[in-house]
């Protein structure tokens, strides 16, 4: 039996919300210039290469963009089991001096978001490093904070967030549904 799920945010929610990112990654940074937007794999690099393609279109420049796969940077590596599959890795400049914008679509934990800095820092010392998230589901582990939300959900630990992305998912959209076994 299916578990009964919430829609919190639609295609067309989720394009507003992107767009609104956008604008506060700009801002942020004050402007493009030595800006990297640096998604982790999976769903945060689909909304990251969105993220670069609506800054091109505002501002007429292409931010580097980028992806982080942080398999093997994780804490609970052990629990994943024998053959963890990991993804591409891609950052093909220097991250010297440069302003990076770490893109991902849910944070809980922060655990996810410590990895990634945690991989980063082995390519290089960026000048600054924010993170823009899509969904803040709040529940953190570690004190980490998101610069840019685009939206905060109070969900309970017996919930759990789904972000569907049309490249990989076939839609747009983000539900709020039970954890499984707890419907």
């Amino acid at each position: 039996m299916p578990t009964p799920s919430t829609t919190v945010l639609d295609a067309r929610a989720l394009d507003r919300t992107l767009r609104r990112m956008a604008d506060q990654i700009v801002e942020l940074n004050a402007g493009t210039d030595n800006l990297i937007i640096v998604g982790i794999q999976r769903r945060g690099v689909q909304l990251a290469e969105r993220i670069v393609r609506i800054i091109a279109a505002q501002e007429g420049v292409e931010v580097p963009s980028g992806a982080l796969d942080i398999t093997l940077y994780r804490d609970d590596l052990q629990t994943v089991g024998p053959r963890p599959v990991v993804g591409a890795t891609k950052l093909p400049w220097t991250l010297e001096d440069k302003r990076v914008v770490i893109v991902d679509d849910v944070l809980y934990t922060g655990r996810t978001v410590r990895a990634a800095l945690d991989e980063l820092a082995d390519f290089g010392r960026p000048s600054r490093i924010a993170l823009a998230v899509l969904v803040d589901r709040g529940g953190r582990e570690l004190p980490i904070h998101a610069d840019i939300v685009g939206r905060r959900i109070d969900v309970s630990s017996t919930q759990r967030v789904d972000v569907f992305v049309e490249e990989l998912d076939g839609r747009d959209e983000v539900v709020i549904a039970a954890r499984d076994g707890e419907a």
